[in-house]
């Protein structure tokens, strides 16, 4: 186990060929940002981190025997999961709540935030991929886990859990196979977001690459507890287990972007 002030990488079998990521794994800011002047409640909303997703990446990794990096700082200080010239990158408002500690915020800061957290944990991102293509001889299969909340604006969402993805669907549709046969549940397919976003952690260490990849979400309420983490692990795990020794999921192959053409120059680091 690798742990920082920014990321922390899991142990696993870099010769498995399959890697876990949680972007927004923590709600933790460092203390010269004080609470960022947000009460502390804000930090156990999901503004502040994906609730469930930490206990959830940890279960599964030590199950599969994989390893897993996870950031360690919250997304309303940075989004790891966002590119760097993103303007929402540093989010000023988020879901209501003003973040002053965002706002006003000097262009020297911005670059700070993202020279000592955002690049530090795509650094390790980068890093863990590399390790297993090189230990595995093949294209890693990436994993990201997330989770959203069960309704949005006073509006419920059905969905126990979300595949979303860009234009690359080899490890989506038997993820989301797995996930329907798995129990009485409702998948949502690019629901409720998107997953084609320009320079976010799928875009650039995958998309670019030609790796396949997923994003799951899963439903807040879900695995906010325990008990919750426990029963998804068992659901997830043999997913995982049976995308992972599909040779056709590790493969490079290369699909254009629905959010446009890819960068003449890679994306560092």
């Amino acid at each position: 186990m690798n742990v920082s002030p920014v990321f922390e990488i899991l142990d696993g079998r870099f010769d498995a060929g399959l890697v876990l990521l949680a972007d927004h794994a923590t709600n933790h800011v460092p203390e010269k940002y004080g609470r960022l002047g947000l009460p502390d409640s804000a930090f156990g909303r999901h503004i502040a981190y994906d609730i469930g997703i930490e206990p959830l990446t940890r279960t599964l990794a030590a199950r599969l025997g994989v390893p897993a990096v996870m950031s360690h700082f919250s997304r309303l200080l940075i989004d790891p999961n966002r590119g760097e010239d993103d303007p929402t990158i540093i989010m000023r408002i988020s879901d209501g709540a003003i973040v002053p500690g965002n706002h006003p915020i000097t262009a020297e800061e911005w670059q700070h935030r993202i020279e000592t957290y955002h690049r530090p944990y795509h650094g390790a991102v980068s890093e863990v991929i590399a390790k297993v293509a090189e230990a595995s001889g093949k294209a890693p299969l990436v994993l990201s886990l997330h989770s959203y909340t069960p309704a949005w604006k006073g509006v419920p969402r059905p969905w126990h859990a979300a595949a979303l993805w860009d234009t690359d669907e080899r490890a989506v549709r038997p993820l989301i196979d797995g996930l329907e046969a798995s129990g009485d549940i409702l998948v949502g397919d690019n629901e409720p977001y998107d997953g084609a976003l320009k320079g976010d952690t799928m875009y650039r260490h995958c998309m670019m690459t030609g790796m396949p990849h997923a994003l799951l979400e899963v439903r807040q309420d879900l695995i906010a507890d325990e008990a919750g983490v426990a029963s998804w692990a068992d659901r997830l795990a043999p997913i995982f287990d049976r995308l992972n020794a599909d040779p056709k999921l590790h493969e490079y192959q290369l699909h254009a972007s629905r959010t446009g053409p890819y960068p003449s120059t890679p994306v560092a680091p």
